[in-house]
């Protein structure tokens, strides 16, 4: 088998592929839940949470088209520095939701400066953040601008962590992010499908109040 010389999917154990092997089970019985209990302190270590991580049956794009139509009742300011934060931009306008961006070059990162300056604008409520950039290899300063973001009441921080999750330390609760979502098929090192997240309590009740969050990815 060819060895893959990609940012993601990247290899698989082979004590993973026997782990896929066994037997299916009922999702909605005992062993399942046991199951997914036994995920939750190894992944809420790895966000540096004590808040639920939810699974999520889909790509990472799931989650984060999830989190506007959850989360965004006013507009969303997207820092967009490459490929997947630029696409953020125009999911959030294709769902209709009113969105502005601070927008920087290819292979540079998002200064916490240009952030607190397009904020002071005012009329946001939402910021969406991809930590590692993938398509650059560029990774933001997520402590400071997660600081800028708790510095304007009101607004939520949404943090795409998909190639970071699980390879550097992040601190979710002591950072003040409000979603911290990664697809598994990177640094976790698990077959794509499958993406995990944790939102906060804030996150939560603005959900709770957001007339139209659809069906599959509705986070209530």
């Amino acid at each position: 088998m060819a060895k893959l010389f990609i940012p993601g999917p990247i290899d698989v154990s082979p004590e993973t592929f026997a782990a896929m092997s066994r037997p299916m089970i009922g999702h909605r019985g005992a062993e399942f839940e046991a199951l997914y209990a036994s995920t939750q302190p190894g992944l809420q270590e790895l966000a540096g949470t004590t808040r639920p991580v939810f699974l999520s049956t889909s790509s990472a794009w799931g989650v984060m088209e999830a989190s506007l139509r959850n989360l965004c009742a006013k507009k969303v300011l997207t820092l967009c520095c490459g490929a997947f934060s630029d696409k953020w931009y125009s999911v959030a306008k294709s769902n209709g939701i009113a969105a502005d961006k601070v927008q920087v070059e290819w292979g540079e990162a998002i200064s916490p400066d240009s952030v607190k300056a397009k904020l002071e604008e005012g009329g946001f409520d939402l910021v969406t953040l991809i930590h590692n950039e993938t398509s650059t290899g560029v990774m933001n300063d997520l402590e400071g601008i997660a600081k800028v973001v708790k510095s304007f009441p009101g607004v939520l921080l949404v943090v795409d962590s998909v190639s970071s999750y699980s390879a550097v330390p992040i601190e979710m609760d002591k950072l003040g992010i409000d979603v911290l979502l990664a697809g598994v098929q990177k640094a976790i090192a698990l077959p794509p499908g499958l993406t995990i997240f944790a939102c906060s309590e804030a996150a939560m009740e603005r959900a709770a109040a957001q007339p139209n969050r659809g069906y599959y990815f509705d986070f209530l």
